[in-house]
């Protein structure tokens, strides 16, 4: 690894952050997504980073940005994590920091740190470099911020009149799996352009982090797992309201679904704004494990032409039974015209009810992400309701639901006989 003024990186870098490094210097993508727990020196990377870059030759007409939620947040944590990768790579004697305004300028080129918070709007708009172009962005603890739609906007008024970019988001993740932070993160790993890391305090140097830490860490893992998950291996370990427990999102091989048999298929009917939804699973009764491999989701597409992509996509013959929502028996007799084979579902009292704790008791759903997203979505942020006081209550919302229903309808011969 490079040295900067005589200081080795591998000296300042954690070893976690060695592979990410080497992809920032090859240019292999623009954004970088870090999460993390305490002690994951992501911040501690993010501003090594920074301070390098800038201080290369070649990027002498690239200013940057440092983003928090609310200003009065910045000088006690970026400003500070700025200053300290300044002192930590020897280069002190070259940069100059102010508060007022707040920034840290490099004195050799006049490159400049600016430094803003996100609590009045009109704060990312009014940014104004002396010269070149901004090429630096981080949105330091990233789920604070309002939404996507906010960093979005920062992002569309701030890279601009340059061809080459950095923006890092760093975060340890929230509690809740349905926070928009989480979602946005697990959509960007969808991006080409983006690389998403996660670090825990685990991979850091322990000398770095002290005894007291490791010894707070192991604490807290002996007397309370979840908070310890939570806060040391940044995991959005959920806030006690979500309905499934039992989720494993990751995905699901070829070599897998070869082996599958006894494969089933439900349908949720929709239009707009409810959409239409296909899902296909395997049950392993054997390990009470249920494998949602197949999914196709759309809005304001006609019977005709949705019985068409089941058959040209996923391949359906006329065996292959696709359990419906019987609330519309037109569109299942639509279906049986097109030539599947589809049946309603048998619909009782409680049976909403049954079929939910059946999923529930299940040892493990395993939802592949890439081909099934709105799936996995939707079975990692459902939750009870609440009452107004915010207390969960044992009611399933009949909202957000449409997989579920789909996968409820497939199975339903499967846990009306209890999974045997």
């Amino acid at each position: 690894m490079k040295t900067i003024k005589g200081k080795a990186l591998s000296k300042c870098i954690g070893p976690a952050f060695y592979a990410v490094h080497k992809d920032i210097s090859r240019h292999n993508h623009t954004y970088y997504d870090l999460t993390g727990g305490r002690g994951s020196l992501k911040s501690s990377f993010v501003s090594i980073e920074i301070i390098h870059n800038m201080m290369k030759k070649e990027n002498c007409k690239k200013h940057a940005v440092v983003y928090r939620k609310v200003g009065d947040t910045l000088e006690t944590s970026v400003f500070a994590q700025i200053e300290w990768a300044i002192d930590i790579l020897g280069v002190s004697h070259l940069w100059k920091l102010t508060k007022s305004p707040m920034r840290a300028e490099y004195i050799p080129t006049g490159q400049r740190i600016i430094f803003k918070g996100l609590d009045k709007a009109a704060k990312s708009k009014s940014i104004k470099v002396p010269f070149g172009y901004i090429a630096y962005l981080w949105f330091e603890e990233f789920d604070e911020f309002a939404g996507e739609e906010e960093i979005r906007k920062v992002q569309q008024s701030v890279i601009r009149g340059g061809n080459d970019f950095l923006v890092f988001k760093s975060m340890n993740p929230p509690k809740s799996r349905r926070n928009w932070a989480n979602d946005y993160i697990e959509k960007e790993k969808l991006r080409s352009d983006t690389l998403v890391s996660q670090t825990t305090y685990l991979t850091s140097p322990k000398e770095w982090l002290g005894q007291q830490f490791i010894d707070d860490a192991e604490w807290l893992k002996m007397v309370n797992q979840k908070a310890y998950e939570h806060e040391y291996l940044g995991i959005p370990v959920g806030t006690g309201t979500e309905v499934f427990d039992n989720l494993e999102i990751r995905q699901i091989t070829d070599d897998e679904i070869s082996r599958f048999s006894n494969l089933y298929r439900g349908v949720d009917w929709g239009w707009f704004p409810d959409p239409f939804h296909y899902g296909c699973m395997h049950y392993d009764s054997a390990r009470m494990t249920l494998y949602i491999f197949e999914e196709f989701r759309t809005n304001k597409m006609r019977n005709p032409d949705t019985a068409q992509v089941l058959k040209d996509k996923f391949n359906l013959g006329r065996y292959d039974v696709v359990t419906c929502d019987s609330a519309e028996n037109k569109s299942i007799s639509d279906y049986r015209a097109f030539g599947i084979n589809a049946r309603p579902a048998e619909k009782g009292p409680d049976s909403v009810r049954y079929g939910m704790k059946w999923l529930q008791s299940l040892i493990k759903i395993v939802i592949d992400p890439i081909r099934c997203p709105e799936t996995a979505k939707e079975f990692s942020k459902y939750e009870y309701e609440l009452t107004k006081d915010g207390e969960p209550t044992s009611v399933y919302p009949d909202k957000d639901n449409h997989s579920i229903d789909a996968v409820r309808y497939g199975l339903e011969q499967v846990w009306k006989r209890k999974g045997k």
